[in-house]
């Protein structure tokens, strides 16, 4: 198995929406940013590829038949020098858009957590840590700036352009649903299946609520257990 199709979009334009669709067209499983949340010894692969040391993307990608969404669409030259028989899908959706859906989920996700309290709550951290890494590559620390933010939005997406030929690239929204994706895919339309919109903005910050309930959660029981600790401790005292 190797990868078939390689999604060079960045996140926030329907990535997850997208990582559904292909699975149901049959290429699956698509690799996204999740699959590095539930294995955590890759954020040393991605690690290493942003520091432009070699990788072995046939090990990373075992598996799996697609990508989408960060790291992977940032190595889409790599990657389709790797898999020259891959296609290559960009997804992309109005920038000024992009960005308000950025700051609302993304951005609002990596400051929802106080630094002190990640570094105890470790897979978040870690995971945290690489992606944070990652953005802060690509915007320069600098997202907080709108325009500048948005002109790496529409570079990126100017480069894909330039860097795929045509013949292996689909410029791609997702509201286009299941017609142009199968056209360029070259498998049939899923009769009686409406195309997966997943993971808006709402669906993305009542996740983001939820970690931060289990991280309160998770540090409450630190807490008692210290104490629980102390008290054990003092009760054995002189």
């Amino acid at each position: 198995m190797s990868i078939q199709v390689i999604g060079a979009g960045l996140g926030r334009t329907g990535t997850i929406s997208l990582k559904a669709a292909l699975e149901e067209l049959g290429f699956a499983k698509c690799y996204h940013p999740l699959a590095v949340f539930t294995n955590l010894d890759q954020t040393r692969t991605w690690e290493a590829a942003t520091r432009g040391e070699p990788v072995d993307w046939d090990r990373l990608f075992a598996g799996y038949k697609a990508t989408v969404d960060l790291p992977s669409c940032l190595f889409y030259r790599e990657l389709m020098e790797k898999y020259p028989e891959a296609k290559i899908i960009l997804t992309i959706r109005d920038p000024e858009r992009w960005y308000d859906s950025m700051r609302r989920t993304i951005h609002f996700g990596s400051n929802a957590f106080p630094k002190w309290a990640v570094v105890l709550i470790h897979r978040i951290y870690v995971f945290q840590r690489l992606f944070d890494q990652i953005w802060d590559r690509l915007l320069q620390g600098r997202f907080e700036d709108r325009a500048f933010a948005i002109d790496v939005f529409n570079r990126h997406n100017e480069q894909v352009r330039r860097d795929v030929p045509a013949n292996r690239l689909l410029v791609y929204e997702v509201s286009q649903g299941w017609d142009p994706l199968c056209a360029f895919l070259e498998v049939p339309v899923p009769e009686g299946k409406p195309f997966p919109h997943l993971n808006d903005t709402a669906v993305f910050r009542s996740r983001i609520r939820f970690m931060q309930t289990l991280g309160c959660a998770a540090l409450a029981a630190v807490a008692l257990s210290l104490l629980f600790i102390a008290a054990r401790a003092i009760g054995h005292g002189p």
